[in-house]
């Protein structure tokens, strides 16, 4: 018997960096197991060069990633989410659009490293600590047994996810 497929929307105002990360770092590690998307509420139109670079250098597949705003996954044609995820403060602040299906939702606040003024060396560290921060959230959430959590005991463990620094 083979497990379901879960679909999962990382959320941040630009979905230009975290959120992109996020969607890369499930797709690749979610074992199929999971299909991740990212949007944002005020997309910034394009990616950030140091998240892909930061993918790239850490082998992560960045074909296909772009910027798009969340109502494209509000539409009734948009595919089912299981989850949804904020990845940014703002963006937990801010009223979501009503999602089909009613997919569990949490948020897993992360400093934004596209917001880091300074050197580049400052800027790459920002970057690094927020893919360090994801990849390690979106390893407990691959390893979470969903098919065999209530739907309470579920969301406890989803956001409690959030909560993990590194």
């Amino acid at each position: 018997m083979s497990k379901p497929r879960y679909n999962v929307l990382f959320i941040c105002t630009g979905n230009s960096a975290r959120s992109i990360m996020a969607e890369a770092i499930l797709n690749q590690t979610g074992a199929g197991r999971f299909h991740a998307h990212s949007a944002g509420s005020h997309p910034a139109g394009h990616v950030n060069l140091h998240a892909i670079e930061l993918l790239e250098r850490n082998r992560f597949r960045t074909q296909g990633l772009r910027s798009k705003n969340w109502s494209e996954f509000a539409a009734a044609d948009a595919p089912r989410m299981d989850f949804v995820l904020t990845v940014c403060d703002k963006a937990a602040g801010e009223v979501c659009p009503v999602w089909p299906g009613q997919p569990m939702s949490a948020h897993w606040g992360v400093e934004d490293p596209a917001a880091v003024k300074g050197s580049e060396e400052l800027v790459h560290r920002a970057f690094a600590d927020a893919f360090v921060v994801l990849n390690r959230r979106i390893a407990l959430l691959t390893v979470l047994p969903i098919d065999k959590l209530d739907k309470l005991a579920l969301h406890k463990e989803i956001s409690g996810i959030g909560q993990v620094k590194t």
